[in-house]
């Protein structure tokens, strides 16, 4: 009996707190959304420039990358002369492929004349370095081991190595399209 008598008790107790913190409520209430603001303060602290960054798209800065402002193109195309421009991958008619070596990865692919190194290593499933894909940042350097880049490889855009950098064998993979065999290291930057 006093089981059953201190059982409907604890039950009645418990009953009446529920009803009553539900009746009240907590009294606690969602704070304002600030990310915006954040996002918009970030934003403005991150410098302006002509050229677009890569890494101030993470803080809601910079443009998409490749992206040159209206009425600029022009001028641009005008100031460039043909060799620094690059080439045309898609304008290559007769397609040839090359045997070549990437020491870290310890293997060696054939690569079309068509083809970036780093679109060949990533359909191998490497995990090689990038970041903008462009040729305007250094993520994606490496060294080829044979010689000058320029006798190995050729860049469709090259805003960031220089010529001695070059001479030295460095190349972005993400912009370099072979044009002869040769062993590549991954990764190096100058």
């Amino acid at each position: 009996m006093v089981q059953t008598a201190g059982l409907l008790l604890g039950l009645g107790l418990t009953l009446v707190a529920v009803v009553l913190h539900f009746a009240r409520g907590t009294g606690w209430q969602a704070g304002d959304d600030i990310s915006r603001d954040v996002l918009e303060r970030r934003a403005a602290s991150v410098p302006e420039t002509d050229f677009p960054e890569p890494y101030n798209r993470g803080v809601g800065g910079g443009a998409p990358a490749g992206a040159i402002a209206a009425g600029e193109s022009e001028a641009e195309i005008e100031d460039s002369d043909s060799e620094d421009a690059g080439f045309d991958p898609d304008a290559i008619e007769e397609v040839e492929y090359y045997e070549i070596e990437f020491t870290k990865e310890g293997k060696t692919i054939e690569v079309a004349s068509n083809e970036t190194i780093l679109e060949a290593g990533e359909d191998e499933d490497w995990d090689l370095p990038y970041s903008c894909r462009q040729g305007q940042c250094l993520s994606c350097a490496a060294h080829i081991d044979d010689g000058p880049a320029e006798e190995f490889v050729r860049h469709s855009n090259n805003d960031t190595l220089s010529e001695e950098e070059m001479d030295n064998g460095y190349c972005l993979t993400c912009v370099a399209y072979p044009t002869a065999e040769f062993t590549i290291e991954t990764g190096e930057q100058p």
